[in-house]
């Protein structure tokens, strides 16, 4: 059965450059953006968070710059994003300001969701946002981001975010309403595919290649944004965006393609914790402590008795009691500061350590505990 757009609570848009910015005229497409922002101001109304990973900024700033069509330099691309980021950041402000929502831009590269410490560091500034009701807009760091350390398109990035806060779906707006069998434009026999439960070898040679000048997507990175998405928990809709409120036309029955995930984000971010990645230390605990992880709590430095190992901030540790292990997750701290605030009231953390760090040893979230 299809999910409807009400059901989700957490909702990551993403936002193509051929949609924000009219390359002929040389300017963006305000009404269509005024638009969408009724769609999420609607969205979020609702009660639902909302994160907007946008494109657009290197094909803004190229317009101010009078840069010619075609490929650019790196060192082109990368002046174009410093000019357009600014213009970018000022656009999506305005748009939702005019529905009393305040926006936050997030920049980021390849490493901010791929190395652990920076991982942790990313998602809780992008849940602090949430959690003020605020929507993040996100944006690849193209000033600074090279070939090498790059994700290189927007629909991978939007993916690794909305796994990343644990969102329950994805929705990548794009120039076409789904994934087809064929090319819709070059096959007039090409089906389209409203519902896919499962990303298959045969889906994923359906994906063609780039689309247009100013996206450096396509379908086949949608498609593999779709196995990011959908292994993370988070459902995922490719739809047209070009209609105006394209988020309404999706909950009006618009023709869209879901793929579907049979998990949900926090039991797949658990999995993961649990069973991906390989302890660097130990974290013993008192029976008190032992007791509130099993109630649904976080673990505080004061319930921690000793340690165990060498790790480093956003590692994966064990949790174990004198007698038994308790479970597994991604500390907070190094084992250097860990060491100094055992058995410490959080509020007493900046005063031993010289910085407020975080209140929790382990935040719930970053746990997962043995059956």
């Amino acid at each position: 059965m299809t999910p409807e757009l009400s059901q989700f609570r957490r909702v990551v848009l993403k936002v193509g450059s051929a949609l924000l910015v009219d390359r002929a005229r040389g300017r963006l497409n305000h009404a269509w953006l005024a638009a969408l922002a009724e769609d999420i101001a609607d969205l979020h109304a609702k009660g639902a968070d909302v994160l907007v990973v946008s494109s657009g900024a290197i094909a803004m700033g190229r317009t101010v710059l009078g840069l010619p069509s075609g490929p650019l330099r790196l060192e082109e691309s990368q002046a174009a994003a410093a000019v357009g980021q600014i213009a970018l950041a000022r656009t999506w402000s305005e748009v939702l300001a005019h529905h009393g929502i305040t926006a936050g831009q997030i920049l980021v590269t390849l490493a901010d969701t791929e190395q652990r410490r920076r991982y942790l560091n990313a998602r809780a500034t992008t849940l602090k946002l949430l959690e003020m009701r605020a929507v993040p807009v996100v944006n690849e760091n193209d000033t600074v981001a090279t070939s090498e350390i790059r994700y290189g398109d927007n629909d991978r990035l939007a993916a690794r975010v909305a796994t990343m806060i644990g969102a329950d779906l994805l929705v990548l707006f794009s120039d076409i309403d789904g994934l087809y069998t064929a090319p819709p434009a070059s096959n007039p026999d090409a089906e389209h595919i409203p519902v896919i439960e499962r990303i298959t070898p045969s889906i994923e040679a359906m994906a063609g290649g780039a689309a247009s000048e100013l996206s450096r997507g396509g379908m086949r990175t949608k498609v593999e944004a779709g196995k990011i998405a959908t292994s993370g928990g988070t459902h995922m809709i490719i739809a047209d965006g070009r209609t105006k409120n394209p988020l309404k036309r999706i909950a009006e029955g618009g023709r869209c393609s879901w793929f579907l995930t049979p998990s949900n984000p926090a039991t797949a971010r658990k999995t993961w914790i649990a069973g991906a990645l390989e302890p660097r230390g130990t974290l013993y605990v008192d029976e008190g402590a032992a007791r509130a992880l099993q109630g649904g709590a976080s673990l505080l430095p004061v319930g921690v008795r000793r340690i165990e190992g060498s790790f480093h901030r956003g590692d994966a540790v064990a949790i174990r009691s004198e007698t038994r292990v308790l479970g597994r997750g991604l500390v907070a701290y190094d084992a250097e500061d860990a060491a100094r605030i055992i058995g410490r009231p959080s509020r007493e953390i900046e005063g031993i350590l010289g910085y407020p760090g975080r209140t929790e040893m382990i935040h719930r979230d970053d746990m997962a505990l043995s059956d």
